[in-house]
This record gives C-alpha cells, structure tokens and sequence, in this order.
C-alpha cells in the first residue's frame, strides 16, 4: 500500500492518517469508515492555485463536488479560496447550507429541472454553464420573468474525448453533454446568447474525460475551442471572457498509474491557450478549471473490518469485509482497481494473495481482486486506500445497509462531519398504506 500525505506508520505497526491511528478511527467510528486526510485535500487546492498564480493567467479553481460533496468539505474549499462546481439541486442545497459564498458556485447538468434553475436564480449563483437549447429557452424566459442579467458558460463538445492514457479525436462528438462544435450547434449556441438581453456570455467550457494522465487531449480541445471562438469573433464579434477547460485529472489507484502534477497539467493547458490565442488574434481569456477527484481521490481512505475468510485450495482466498459495492460502487460499476493493506499489522510480512469481498448479495460485490497482503483474521482492520472519489458520493443502501460516517484527520485530531445512517434512518421515509395495519 502506498503511504501518501499524512500516511505513515506508527510505532504500534498500525497505519496513521492525519496523526490519528486508524484501527483506533475504527474503534471509536465504527466501519465501514471513510476517513479523509485535511491537509493533504488542503495541499490539492493549493497547488492548483499557486501553479495558476505563477502562470499569469487570471483564473478560477473550481472543485468539482460531485466527487465528495459534504457541508464540511464545501466549507473547507471555500477557506482555501476555490469556485465549486455543482451538478443538481441538492449539491446546491448543500453548499448553500455550509455557506459557500453564492456568487462562486457554478451550476451544471444536462437536464436542470425549472425548480433547479430557480433554485439556482434565487441564490444569485455566479453561473449557469448551459448545455442544449431546451436549457438555454428556458433559463432565458426565467431570467427575463425576473428582469435579471444571468452569467452563463456554454458547454461544448470539441470532439475530443480523453481517458487514462487514450485520447480519441472524434469519439466526443456524441455525447448527452453539451453543444456540438463540428455540426455547427454551439456557434448557433453562441449567437443566440449574445442577442438575448437576459444573459451575459462570458464564454464557453469542455470536459473531455477522466482519470486523464497527459495533456495531449487537453492541448486538442483547447485548438478546437480558439478555432470556434475566432469564428465566433468573425460572426458576431464576440470576445470569450472566460475559457472552462474542465477537469479529468487523474490521480494514483495502483502502482500503475502515473499522473502528472497539478503544476504539470495546469502548465499545458496554460501554454496551450497562449499559442492557440496569439494564433488566431484573440486576447487572452481568464482560466477556468474543474478538479475534483485530483483533490479528494487520494485524500481518503476506506476502513473496514473483515469478517469470514474462505480458502478455495489451489484456486482462491477470500476475505470479507463488512461493506462493499454499497460504500464504493466503482469496482463493480467499471472494474476501478485499488490497493490496500490490514491497518493493524503494517509491519508484518505482505505473504498472502487474497481477494476482498462485500457483504452484498451479489457475485459482483468484489471490492479488490487477487491483492498481495499480510495474514489477515477476523477482526482486523482492512484499510483502502485512493477511495475519497465517488465512494462516499455514489455510496447507496443496497440490502439496505446504511451509508458509513465519514471523519476528517488532522494534526491528531478525527472530526465526524458526517453522522453514520442509523437502523431507523433506513426507514425513516418508509410508509406503510393505510389498509395495512402492524399487529403486535
């Protein structure tokens, strides 16, 4: 397992994170428990801006939250100064109640409900990043029932589309996100919000994948993205104020990946805008970026305890734990590999190949396959690591079994920040019909 942040081994042979030992996180949390390194989500933002900073370039960090949206972790990216990029009503709520100023949250989504959008209209949010037609009608004829001016981004597609170490050209262009650059929609986007009286334009955004490890998707997106903003300036004289180049920045899982810095990625893309600008005679526009799980992803760990451990001779070891596909879906949901390691005995000799099990009933519930490690028993605790991404995000109630609590570490210190869902939280929206009555 490899120890990042503020991951070390303690004198006790246990694993510690954030100066606090995780089998005593365990005792006193429960498991499953997420548990997320402060300073090391802290240290994220905080390259990304200083990379920005000396770039010269004005700009925007914007977390992305639906990587790992808490009240504690809006509040914790509005201390270090970052945008936030929300995706629905309730990531809005949420950010709303931590306090996060509203003037930096960025709303987005391929189909934003009428009561999203006022939602978003009666904070006064900075901006929409619109994404289809339908969109754009509606928000005008809202804000125009208001008598406001709104901000928005348009979302284009620049049929560029990127993932690990892959980038496909043309692959972008069908997608359910955003205007489509090649066919001709998202100049038509574009002249259409400049005569609206109801929307300033302030430019346009692209997201062109995820877990991306270079930055040659990047550098293609953001050519695609001058070349329409120059035909933009022909027809309409428009002047992008505002480039969005997303986010997509990978993180380390396994020993076989290999991204880039925050300073690395941020370089390209901003020597790229410098280049493809100066080309086509545009002024240079202010940054925007979108990381989310480059901030999170590594930040968090997963702790659970195993339970039964059943050997199969000569084929397989499987060793169980007391969560699953119900507190981390990626494994199931598209084969996401992870390392781990039992917390309780760092020190001890890695010489078992086992591989972990949810507790879920489906054959599926795999968490890790054939994972080097040391002999573990019932009562040990199993320590993920790199799950602080959409674990806790798309953590759900299969078997009805309740989402874990998740607890901030540093300097020695664990602060709950969200509570575990209880027995009775389970049902607590169950309603049993009226013709129905619980005899006792």
């Amino acid at each position: 397992m490899y120890l990042h942040g503020t991951s070390r081994i303690n004198e006790r042979g246990h694993l510690e994170i954030g100066g606090c030992d995780t089998v005593e996180l365990a005792q006193r949390f429960g498991t499953p428990l997420y548990v997320y390194d402060e300073a090391l989500i802290r240290e994220k933002c905080r390259s990304y801006v200083q990379a920005f900073r000396e770039s010269g370039f004005a700009f925007q960090v914007a977390y992305a939250s639906k990587a790992f949206c808490t009240m504690a972790m809006c509040k914790l990216v509005e201390e270090e100064g970052l945008s936030l990029d929300v995706v629905s009503g309730g990531e809005l709520y949420t950010a709303l109640q931590a306090g996060f100023p509203a003037e930096r949250i960025h709303f987005h989504g391929n189909n934003k409900s009428p009561e999203e959008m006022r939602m978003g209209l009666d904070a006064n949010i900075g901006c929409f990043v619109v994404d289809n037609f339908y969109e754009l009608a509606l928000l005008e004829e809202m804000a125009q029932e208001r008598g406001v001016v709104v901000n928005i981004l348009l979302r284009v597609t620049p049929g560029v589309e990127a993932h690990t170490h892959e980038y496909i050209s043309t692959g972008q262009q069908d997608s359910k996100f955003g205007f489509d650059v090649l066919s001709g929609q998202a100049l038509e986007a574009m002249h259409l919000a400049q005569r609206s009286t109801a929307f300033k334009l302030l430019g346009v955004h692209s997201h062109i994948g995820s877990q991306i490890f270079d930055t040659d998707g990047f550098v293609i997106a953001i050519a695609r993205l001058a070349e329409l903003l120059r035909e933009a300036k022909e027809k309409d004289g428009f002047i992008s104020e505002v480039l969005n180049v997303g986010g997509g920045f990978g993180i380390r899982y396994t020993a076989e990946d290999t991204p880039l810095t925050p300073r690395e990625y941020v370089q390209a893309i901003t020597q790229a805008v410098r280049a493809e600008f100066a080309k086509h005679d545009l002024p240079l526009p202010e940054l925007w970026i979108e990381p989310g799980r480059s901030i999170v992803g590594d930040a968090g760990t997963t702790l659970y305890r195993i339970g039964s451990v059943k050997e199969i001779p000569n084929l397989r070891k499987y060793v169980a734990v007391d969560g699953g596909m119900t507190d981390n879906l990626r494994p199931a949901l598209y084969e996401a590999r992870y390392e781990a390691a039992v917390a309780n005995r760092m020190t001890e000799p890695v010489n078992d190949l086992v591989s972990v099990a949810g507790k879920c009933c489906e054959t599926g519930d795999m968490l890790i396959w054939d994972l080097p490690l040391q002999h573990a028993q019932p009562g040990d605790i199993l320590a993920v690591s790199c799950t602080g991404a959409y674990g806790y995000a798309m953590s759900n109630n299969y078997n009805r079994i309740g989402r874990p609590a998740v607890v901030f570490v540093k300097d020695g210190e664990a602060e709950c920040v969200v509570e575990r869902e209880s027995l009775a939280d389970l049902i607590r929206h169950d309603r049993l019909p009226n013709r129905h009555h619980v005899h006792r």
